[in-house]
C-alpha cells in the first residue's frame, strides 16, 4: 500500500470511526435527539431525496460485506446500505467509481484503468443481484421512476479521471457502462488539471490540454462536470469551457470556512448564473476548522500501521479496529464537527444563490457525517432544518434531488444538441 493510500485510509476511518464512537457512546442520534417531528418524517418520505456523493462502492470487496445488510458504526466503518436508506428515506444517488491519485506512468494508470473498470462492474454486479430493491439509472427521467417502484435509484459517477489518462476514449466505454458524472481530480494534480489540495501548488494553473478534451467530450456525451475538489481556476476554466451547467458533487462555502476544498461566493454566483448546483458536504475537516493533536495522530497513525489495509479486514478485525480508534479518540477527543457547523454551509450557500442551485452530497462513506448525523439514517434532520429555516415542501423538494436532475436534463440537451448538429 503506498504512502498515499495509507494517508488517504487513515483519514477516511478517523473521520468514520469517530462517528462509531459517537453514536455507540450516545446512542443513535436521529429523529429524538435532533427533535424530528412525526409531520417532518412523512414529508421527508415523500420526496424524492438524491445525494450526489456516496462512496459506499469502496465497501463491496471487503469481506463479509453486504450492501443489503443492515451495519452498525459501533463495529463497522460504513455508512450506507440497503436498510439504513430505507429507513433514513434515502431514494438513491451518484454511487462513486473512486480511483485514489497514484503514478503518472503507463503501468500505474493501466492499473488505475482496471481499478475504476471492475468497480464499475461491482456496481452493476450489486444492482442485478439486488435488481428487486435496486436499479441503475442513466438519465434524470429514470428517477421518478425507479422510485416509484420502491427501488434504490443507483446513479454513477467517476471521482478522479485519473484512469483515463492512458486513453481518453475510455469515457465512452464508462458512459455506455452508465457513468453520467465525472470529477477531473482529486487531492493531487494530474494529466487533466489540478487540484485544490495539492502541496506542490499548481502544475496547470487550471486545466491541461487533455483536460479541456475531456470538457468537451463530457458535453458531447451528456456526462455532468464535476469541479469538486478542482483548483479555483480549474472551476473558472471548467465555467468557461463548458456548453453544459457544472456541478460541485460534495463541496463547501469558503464564505463560512476557508479551507481550499471550499467555494468563495463570487464562483459559486457564478456557478449559478451558468444554471449550476453546488451539493453540500459533511466531511469533517472541509466544515471548520480544529486544533491539531499530535498525540492522537500518532498514536491513530500506529493504530492504522498495525492493521493496514482496512479493505481486506474481517469483520472481527474491523470491530476491533474501530473499538481500539473509538478508545483512542475518547482518550484525545475534540476532532468532531457539530451539526451546526454543517448547517452553517448549507444555509449559507441558500442564501447567497438561492434554491435552485443548492443540493446534498454529503460525502458518505468518504468522510462525512457529523455529530448528530453519524450515517445515513438521520438525514430527515436536514428537512427539518430547512423547514424550521422557513423553507415549503416544493423549496425542499428541489435541494433534495430537484435540482442536481434539472442539471443533469440541461446536460442531456447539450449532448442532444451537439449530436444533432454533429459536434
Amino acid at each position: 500500500m503506498s504512502m498515499m493510500k495509507k494517508n488517504i485510509a487513515l483519514a477516511f476511518l478517523l473521520a468514520l470511526s469517530s462517528q462509531g464512537q459517537l453514536e455507540a457512546q450516545a446512542g443513535t442520534k436521529t429523529q429524538a435527539d435532533a427533535k424530528i417531528s412525526a409531520r417532518t418524517v412523512a414529508m421527508h418520505r415523500r420526496l424524492l431525496t438524491l445525494d450526489t456523493h456516496l462512496d459506499t462502492p469502496i465497501h463491496f470487496t471487503r469481506p463479509g460485506w453486504d450492501f443489503a445488510d443492515r451495519h452498525r458504526l459501533a463495529s463497522d466503518p460504513s455508512q450506507v446500505d440497503l436498510p439504513r436508506m430505507k429507513r433514513g428515506a434515502l431514494d438513491g444517488g451518484f454511487f462513486v467509481i473512486y480511483t485514489p491519485q497514484g503514478a503518472r506512468t503507463p503501468e500505474a494508470t493501466a492499473k488505475a484503468r482496471d481499478h475504476a473498470l471492475v468497480r464499475a462492474v461491482e456496481i452493476h454486479e450489486m444492482a442485478a443481484r439486488l435488481h428487486d430493491k435496486v436499479a441503475l439509472a442513466t438519465r434524470a427521467d429514470d428517477a421518478e421512476r425507479i422510485a416509484a417502484q420502491g427501488k434504490i435509484i443507483v446513479y454513477q459517477s467517476i471521482e478522479n479521471a485519473y484512469p483515463l489518462s492512458g486513453d481518453l476514449g475510455l469515457l465512452d466505454s464508462f458512459y455506455a457502462l452508465g457513468v453520467r458524472m465525472i470529477g477531473p481530480v482529486h487531492f493531487r494534480n494530474n494529466d487533466f488539471g489540478d487540484s485544490s489540495t495539492d502541496p506542490n501548488g499548481p502544475e496547470y494553473h487550471g486545466l491541461s490540454p487533455l483536460g479541456r478534451e475531456l470538457v468537451a467530450r463530457a458535453n458531447a456525451l451528456g456526462i455532468m462536470l464535476d469541479a469538486s475538489h478542482a483548483s479555483d481556476d480549474v472551476l473558472d476554466q471548467l465555467l468557461d469551457l463548458s456548453k453544459a451547467p457544472i456541478i460541485l458533487s460534495h463541496s463547501g462555502c469558503e464564505g463560512v470556512y476557508d479551507h481550499p476544498r471550499n467555494v468563495d461566493d463570487p464562483r459559486l454566483k457564478r456557478l449559478a448564473d451558468k444554471g449550476g448546483v453546488i451539493q453540500i458536504n459533511s466531511f469533517g475537516a472541509y466544515l471548520a476548522a480544529t486544533g491539531p493533536n499530535p498525540e492522537r495522530d500518532a498514536a491513530l497513525l500506529k493504530l492504522n500501521q498495525q492493521y493496514g489495509d482496512h479493505h481486506a479486514m474481517t469483520p472481527h478485525d474491523t470491530a476491533q479496529f474501530v473499538a481500539a480508534r473509538a478508545a483512542i479518540l475518547r482518550r484525545y477527543p475534540g476532532f468532531e464537527r457539530s451539526y451546526a457547523q454543517f448547517e452553517a454551509h448549507l444555509i449559507h450557500a441558500l442564501r447567497v444563490l438561492g434554491l435552485d442551485h443548492v443540493g446534498i452530497g454529503l460525502d458518505w462513506d468518504g468522510g462525512g457525517g457529523v455529530i448528530g448525523m453519524a450515517d445515513v439514517t438521520a438525514i430527515p434532520r436536514i428537512t427539518q432544518t430547512l423547514l424550521d429555516a422557513g423553507y415549503s415542501e416544493g423549496d425542499i423538494a428541489k435541494i433534495w434531488g430537484g435540482n442536481v436532475l434539472r442539471v443533469m436534463k440541461a446536460v442531456e440537451a447539450v449532448a442532444a444538441t451537439d449530436n444533432k448538429s454533429g459536434g
